[in-house]
């Protein structure tokens, strides 16, 4: 299981890198040990949370094109979410 969370993670950012996307901001909840990072390219947004800041521990979520939150269980998902978000432009 610990090898998908990191598959999912260096894929996620291998394609984030490819596109161009910025990091718009980060935050850190120091009671949690939580950090947050917020990704954005032209009007798609989505988050990345991670733990102890390990990959394994990184989850991902995006908003489809009418604003309805979608977990990015795979990077297919967030595919398809920026490329229906990208379509509406």
């Amino acid at each position: 299981m610990k090898q998908i969370g990191v598959s999912l993670h260096a894929n996620v950012h291998k394609w984030m890198d490819a596109f161009g996307f910025r990091l718009n901001g980060s935050q850190t909840n120091s009671k949690d040990n939580v950090t947050t990072n917020h990704y954005f390219f032209e009007t798609f947004n989505f988050f990345e949370r991670s733990k102890n800041n390990d990959p394994k521990n990184s989850k991902f979520l995006c908003f489809d094109a009418y604003g309805e939150s979608i977990p990015v269980k795979s990077l297919l998902d967030l595919q398809t979410a920026f490329f229906e978000n990208i379509s509406q432009l």
